[in-house]
């Protein structure tokens, strides 16, 4: 079977790395193992560059570590330009940058879901391939 090919929102990067037990740490883990591809954009990356040094308290990653990191996830995961586009439905027109990913990912490299917790993103999931990890997690088990 093919490795799914999934484009993870940085809420779901972040309570991967700040809770590794949680359903998206374990997508992590998957990721990390092999059993997924993960799809991002520079904009999810800058936006976790924004947010993890607010979270320190939660992960405890110093600000070279956050660095580090930030270095290997650009490196394990193949970064999509987003296609820009308007989605009228989108309640929060910050996640349109996401989604746009979510469409170039989709056209250019055969991505399978968006993976987020994010409800205006998640809201349009009638329309677009968009899952909750916990959706995904119980779809998917097997990884």
């Amino acid at each position: 079977m093919a490795t799914l090919r999934v484009v993870l929102d940085t809420n779901v990067l972040l309570s991967g790395i700040a809770y590794p037990a949680s359903v998206p740490g374990k997508i992590l883990a998957a990721w990390r193992h092999g059993s997924v591809d993960v799809l991002l954009s520079a904009y999810i990356l800058e936006e976790l560059r924004r947010v993890l040094p607010r979270l320190a308290h939660r992960h405890g990653l110093t600000a070279a570590e956050i660095d580090d990191l930030l270095d290997v996830l650009f490196i394990q995961a193949e970064i999509i330009e987003p296609s820009p586009s308007e989605e009228p439905d989108l309640r929060d027109l910050d996640d349109q940058p996401v989604l746009d990913t979510l469409l170039a990912a989709l056209t250019v490299s055969g991505a399978n879901y968006l993976i987020t917790g994010d409800k205006d993103l998640l809201a349009l999931a009638d329309r677009y391939p968009i899952l909750t990890p916990a959706k995904f997690w119980s779809t998917h088990a097997g990884l």
